[in-house]
Parts: structure tokens; sequence; C-alpha cells
């Protein structure tokens, strides 16, 4: 086995597909979404460079992003607004996915989706902005999902495993 495969729980898979086509818009909930190699998923607003952070700064991968709703249960705890899953921008929930574990790791993500981990998504207070709920910052602090970039196109549908690479002998 690879060293990241302690990092996938047996039924781990994608809970939830959220994107957005215009930077600041709501997220949208979907059952399948194609996932274009190099772009990430297909009219979503990093897929088409037209995201908050796309063309500003340093150039940084994001494809996808995926938090773990775990993640979003704990953050959510002992609060009195929570957050949905689509408050936290993220494009895919998962379950069963020890996402921080995933930095520099490939994966593959339903019948043939490949992915590679390129950085923990590290919580900003656009997500508080844009719901309206205070706090997502501190919040999400070492929970706020990991970026991936997408390295062979495909389909992704709620309910798809997520798993380790195959070894091969």
């Amino acid at each position: 086995m690879n060293e990241a495969s302690g990092a996938f729980g047996r039924n781990a898979q994608v809970r939830g597909i959220f994107i957005c086509v215009n930077a600041g818009d709501r997220m949208m909930s979907l059952d399948l979404a194609r996932v274009m190699g190099d772009r990430g998923l297909l009219h979503d607003r990093y897929g088409m460079g037209r995201g908050f952070y796309s063309g500003k700064g340093e150039p940084k991968t994001r494809h996808l992003t995926l938090i773990d709703a775990t993640a979003i249960d704990a953050a959510n705890a002992g609060r009195d607004q929570m957050f949905e899953w689509a408050d936290t921008r993220r494009n895919l929930v998962t379950r069963g996915v020890a996402l921080n574990d995933l930095v520099d790791v490939e994966f593959v993500i339903g019948d043939g989706v490949l992915v590679r981990g390129t950085e923990l998504c590290k919580p900003c207070g656009r997500p508080s902005q844009l719901s309206g709920i205070p706090g997502f910052k501190e919040a999400f602090e070492d929970r706020g999902g990991l970026r991936v970039a997408v390295l062979e196109s495909g389909v992704i549908r709620v309910g798809d495993p997520i798993t380790p690479l195959p070894i091969v002998a």
C-alpha cells in the first residue's frame, strides 16, 4: 500500500458537488459534474478563470476544492449560526477522507478522475462575507479542505468513491 492509503476510510466518498458560475454567486448543488483535466468543473468559476482569486497574486492550482463533511460538523459544533455545505465555497464535500494527509498525493475520484492534492485550503473571510455568517476563518482553522489539480478528465457523481491509486507491481 502507498503511504497515504490510510487517509481513505472504507467508505470514502463524494457527498456533495457545488459550483457557481461567477465569483460571489450562490453555490449550486449538483448530482453530477463533468471534470476537465487541467481546469476543473465544467461551468464552475475557477474552471473558467472567473473566480474571486483567479489571476490574483501568485498562481495557485484551483481546479477543485474538497472539504470533508466531518470538518464542517466540527466547525459548526457549539455555534448558533451553522455553515451549510455550500457556505464553505468548496466544490466537493467528502466523507471518510483525511484530506490534510493528501498534499502531494495522487488519488482517484469516481471511475477515473485522477487528481493530485496541491495544498491545504487556508480558511479566509470570503465565505463569511458571502453567507453573512461570521467566524468562518476561525471555525475552519486547520480544517479548510484541500485544493487539487485535475490530471485526468471524467465525470463525478454524488456517492462516488474516493480511493488511493492502485499499487502497480
